[in-house]
């Protein structure tokens, strides 16, 4: 199996999400079509052993996400986290899911808290740096192990890239269109927006990794192969409501 990478540059701006890279970036990993994997292969046998400070932060975003939405579940743990994204996901238009990710982030996150880590931390190397490692030490609950690589940022090598070997979200979905609405596309205009720091989240929906590369751009939608998968064959929602979960527009 050979993968593909897929790269772009000259970009132009596009709402919520995208923004013009002035540099050359790699938009999307793709080692075939997601319509030939059934998704049944995919599952990790990687047991998750939540500790208290997992399961607290894990219950508290699934709470901001169903006070966004409005949409209450029963459910406890990443189990409930994934009931209320996959609410959102059936009840709501890709561009509202958008807002309300954005809006849970909100809801999670103090506004002070990030005004202060925007002003300590404007874009740099070293800015950079630190919230690769702060991700990959701190939010292992959401999406699984991960690792600081090195990418080359304006010819120099940087450690400014998180590897999620294979994303808990993604894993628990299987959904390609979750992942793109509920997860890409919104982080990345909420970590731009409100810490200043622009990220290109590059999925690969054959192995279910990930890579956010902090410091580059996203292409624009019409140029990102994330945004034109089909989904997989085991999605759940695509399964349960014949709808297309995908559409972005």
């Amino acid at each position: 199996m050979e993968a593909k990478l897929v790269a772009q540059c000259n970009s132009p701006t596009l709402t919520l999400a995208h923004w013009k890279p002035k540099q050359p970036c790699v938009v999307g990993v793709l080692a075939r079509p997601a319509d030939d994997i059934s998704g049944e292969a995919r599952k990790t046998n990687h047991v998750y052993k939540d500790g208290l400070f997992d399961r607290i932060a894990i219950n508290y975003l699934s709470k901001c996400v169903q006070e966004a939405t409005g949409l209450k579940n029963s459910k406890s743990g990443y189990e409930s986290l994934v009931e209320a994204a996959t609410l959102a996901s059936q009840r709501f238009s890709p561009i509202e899911q958008h807002q309300l990710v954005i809006q849970s982030l909100d809801r999670a996150f103090p506004k002070p808290m990030l005004l202060l880590i925007r002003t300590l931390l404007p874009p740099s190397k070293f800015a950079r740096k630190l919230f690769a490692i702060f991700t990959t030490l701190f939010f292992a609950w959401l999406v699984g192990p991960s690792e600081v690589r090195e990418s080359e940022v304006e010819g120099r090598r940087e450690r400014n890239v998180v590897h999620i070997k294979k994303c808990r979200f993604l894993e628990e979905t299987n959904c390609v269109g979750m992942c793109i609405n509920l997860c890409k596309l919104p982080s990345q205009s909420f970590i731009k927006d409100s810490l200043g720091m622009s990220v290109n989240m590059v999925p690969n929906f054959d192995d279910m990794s990930c890579e956010m590369i902090f410091g580059e751009d996203p292409p624009e939608s019409t140029d990102d192969p994330a945004l034109n998968q089909p989904c997989f064959k085991l999605c759940k929602a695509k399964r349960s409501h014949g709808t297309n979960c995908l559409v972005i527009n």
